[in-house]
């Protein structure tokens, strides 16, 4: 299973910074894992959409569930999209997941690179 560690997390503020990360990754057939620096926290993005793939429905779940474990407070769930119960919104082509700080941000999306960039995940 391939993992990005917090420090090769890539940060953005502006749409310039969000473009080239995108094109980036395209470039190389790689899904996107970022951390948006936003006006009220941060936001760890992912997107599987310029390749044509998503993850599996067993995957998405796994990620969901991982993602609520480690939520340092209560959550309610909406039960189809379970946008509370994650911090966001985690679906088969992407991702945004909020963060309180750029640190937590970089570690969440270390923390769920695994389901996102492997390829035996995707359909």
């Amino acid at each position: 299973m391939e993992h990005l560690a917090p420090s090769n997390v890539p940060v953005y503020a502006t749409r310039d910074q969000q473009r080239e990360i995108w094109e980036r990754c395209r470039d190389r057939g790689q899904p996107v894992l970022a951390v948006r620096d936003a006006t009220r926290g941060f936001i760890v993005r992912y997107d599987l959409q310029h390749l044509s793939y998503e993850l599996s429905d067993a995957t998405v779940q796994a990620l969901r569930d991982r993602v609520r474990s480690r939520r340092p407070y209560p959550t309610a769930t909406d039960p189809i999209s379970e946008t509370e119960g994650v911090g966001g919104e985690a679906g088969p082509v992407s991702g945004e997941l909020h963060a309180h700080t750029e640190a937590a941000a970089r570690e969440l999306a270390s923390h769920i690179s695994g389901f996102v960039l492997d390829r035996s995940n995707w359909r």
